[in-house]
């Protein structure tokens, strides 16, 4: 066995060398590790049962094609039933092209697919939000409102189209940096939230899985690229101001020392969040137990906060139409 051979079945042309735990593959070996550890955690957590509708939110990028593709091998051995959603928050540049390749994914693995717009939806684009917003003194940052509206969409089209799950794309990487922004942030109530499934607060709210949850970003990547799909490498041009962004390149300069240290973080996440979820989930208040006034979605108070969002949006993009005239 040498260096440019396959740990798994000795072929001369590895692809990968997974250095947390010694692993070199070739493009096959590689492709099936990544599809059996995803149903493996599918199992294991019970994320989906036969006869499950999964909506799986299809952005275009490596995460959520890989999702699509891996999901579709138990849609086709008649499993479950699929619906991709792509959501459009309309921003110029961006978005236009994750729309295209979610398409061309969709129609090439025969899943039902559609689009759902902020535009149509609220009457406004992401791009128009942060117009307005850079008029503002202390303005809101893009994925503030961008996480709320997405949210709220992915809540409504599941109902629409009979989803009993909503699948999202997200990685090891991602889940890393949730735990630990939290952590900094102080946030233990969104903290003990993070995992597998989303429990959700109200039988309104349809669970969201995370299958790809155990998958670090690059092997996602190489995964997708192997597997021959097109798709969108851009990152969103509002995310480089984010606090996420600073806590992930955090975790990746570390990860170059230290090459389980994602892994490590989950692991031990998931050993102490037990206890945390005892003592502060019961100290939560606010639970949805209504409905808003104006949309119909669960909430707590009179309005969600989607629909407080947009008054506010509303009056600032009016502000400055008004100026701009």
């Amino acid at each position: 066995m040498t260096d440019t051979t396959c740990t798994q079945c000795g072929y001369e042309h590895v692809v990968i060398h997974r250095k947390y735990n010694g692993q070199r593959l070739c493009s096959n070996c590689f492709k099936e590790s990544i599809e059996k550890k995803v149903l493996r955690t599918v199992k294991k957590q019970k994320l989906i049962n036969k006869g499950d509708k999964v909506l799986v939110g299809l952005s275009g990028g490596k995460d959520s094609v890989a999702l699509l593709n891996i999901l579709n091998i138990l849609k086709e051995k008649h499993m479950i039933d699929l619906v991709a959603v792509t959501i459009d928050e309309g921003i110029a540049g961006y978005r236009e092209e994750g729309v295209r390749i979610a398409k061309d994914v969709a129609q090439k693995l025969g899943v039902e697919h559609h689009i759902v717009s902020f535009k149509d939806t609220f009457d406004f684009t992401l791009d128009k939000i942060m117009m307005a917003e850079s008029k503002e003194e202390h303005p809101q940052h893009a994925c503030t409102y961008c996480g709320v509206f997405r949210r709220h969409v992915f809540n409504q089209t599941a109902r629409e189209y009979n989803a009993t799950k909503i699948a999202t794309g997200h990685n090891l990487d991602d889940e890393t940096q949730s735990i630990l922004m939290n952590y900094l942030e102080g946030n233990i109530n969104n903290m003990v939230r993070i995992g597998y499934i989303t429990e959700a607060r109200d039988e309104r709210f349809t669970p969201k899985i995370k299958p790809l949850r155990e998958i670090p970003e690059k092997e996602i990547g190489l995964y997708v690229l192997e597997c021959g799909y097109e798709v969108h490498f851009d990152g969103c041009p509002y995310a480089h101001e984010s606090f996420r962004m600073e806590v992930g390149d955090f975790i990746r300069q570390a990860t170059l020392k230290h090459p389980t240290i994602m892994y490590s973080t989950l692991n031990g996440f998931e050993k102490i969040k037990p206890v945390l979820k005892k003592d502060y989930m019961k100290k939560q208040t606010g639970l949805p137990n209504g409905t808003c006034s104006r949309c119909g979605e669960p909430s707590s108070d009179e309005l969600c906060k989607s629909c407080k969002f947009l008054d506010k949006i509303h009056e600032k993009i009016r502000r400055v139409d008004e100026d701009d005239n």
